[in-house]
């Protein structure tokens, strides 16, 4: 399959009307499936009204089927059009998040979406991007667009279209460049249909964040293993992962640095995530800065970049840092377990 792939200025007025954005907006329109940007990662578009076209993203990210899409909207009609209702905690969410890195799991309304979106549940995730590109593509197209991370299942998830094309050349229609994202991790997924608003997924828009708008939001607790029927996007298998084996080592520089020391006394060739403050602490084979530890967000938007470089590097293995899990360091500390399989090891004291 050729794929095309438009570049696109998001800085430019009067989108709609740009000729990128109506042939990728006609290929929606024929059930192709098509690479966009929003402000958390690139997402992997088709037609969630489509089997035909949502059974396209499972085929090009080679993504297992009971593990339900996040649909995109433009518009309070397009919401409106694939809910049963609206509860007021997810309209209050709606007000003060949409558009933006939030998405909000309702009550599905019957025989409107696709039953490959929804996992065959009664809910639905929706989400409406933060992003001139995104919505000026879902306008056009007039259809609510099921969207995943544009990667193949189980790789980093891409911010930037050479990581998509990288990943996905040949296996979809069209990518549209629009740059770099912003936020660099996914939506934050919340539950809106029971009494407490719950989160599925951490991610852009942080539980403090939350409660300041609704007041008490719970975690769901089986973020902790993965296990379960996923209700949303990322609650299960395993995500974000580089091509080498990853470790997340809970210590002083001290001890993860002799445990780098014994892996390459071994013969592997070791790669250190860390952040800019500690890169001259640790001696390894390829040592890599992910943002700033006094600025989370710098670490958020770095992440993926980051361990896709790690396997350009052709290291056997990882070690990480772990980070604090207040603010978007939730979603970081979210992403890297995943990452590592749960590969979580603690100094002893």
């Amino acid at each position: 399959m050729k794929t095309f792939q438009w570049i696109v200025d998001k800085g430019v007025d009067n989108l709609g009307t740009c000729p990128q954005i109506s042939q990728a907006a006609h290929f929606l329109q024929q059930n192709e499936v098509v690479a966009f940007p929003t402000e958390t990662v690139y997402g992997l578009g088709a037609n969630a009204k489509s089997d035909e076209a949502v059974q396209k993203i499972y085929e090009a990210k080679g993504r297992p089927s009971d593990n339900p899409l996040i649909v995109h909207i433009a518009s309070k009609d397009q919401l409106e059009e694939i809910v049963a209702d609206i509860p007021k905690q997810a309209q209050q969410l709606m007000d003060a998040f949409w558009p933006g890195p939030l998405t909000i799991i309702f009550y599905k309304k019957d025989g409107v979406l696709s039953e490959k979106v929804t996992a065959g549940l009664n809910t639905v995730a929706v989400r409406m991007p933060d992003h001139p590109v995104a919505l000026s593509l879902i306008r056009c197209a007039g259809l609510p667009i099921a969207a995943p991370s544009a990667n193949r299942s189980g790789k980093p998830s891409p911010t930037t279209a050479k990581h998509v094309w990288n990943d996905l050349n040949g296996r979809i229609a069209g990518l549209i460049d629009g740059g770099e994202t912003g936020v660099g991790v996914e939506s934050t997924v919340v539950d809106c249909t029971g009494s407490v608003v719950q989160i599925l997924r951490p991610g852009g828009i942080t539980k403090e964040q939350l409660e300041e708008v609704v007041g008490k939001v719970e975690v769901d607790p089986t973020l902790k293993t993965g296990m379960g029927t996923p209700k949303s996007p990322g609650m299960k298998y395993a995500h974000y992962a580089p091509d080498a084996p990853l470790f997340l080592l809970d210590g002083d520089r001290e001890w993860i640095q002799q445990w780098i020391h014994d892996k390459r006394n071994e013969g592997l060739k070791v790669g250190v995530l860390t952040t800019e403050e500690h890169v001259a602490d640790y001696k390894a084979d390829v040592v890599l800065a992910c943002g700033q530890r006094e600025d989370l967000a710098t670490v958020a938007a770095s992440l993926y970049d980051t361990l896709r470089t790690f396997d350009e590097s052709g290291v056997d293995m990882i070690v990480s840092e772990v980070f604090p899990t207040e603010g978007v360091g939730l979603a970081i500390m979210n992403r890297l377990l995943k990452a590592a399989s749960y590969q979580y090891l603690k100094q002893e004291e």
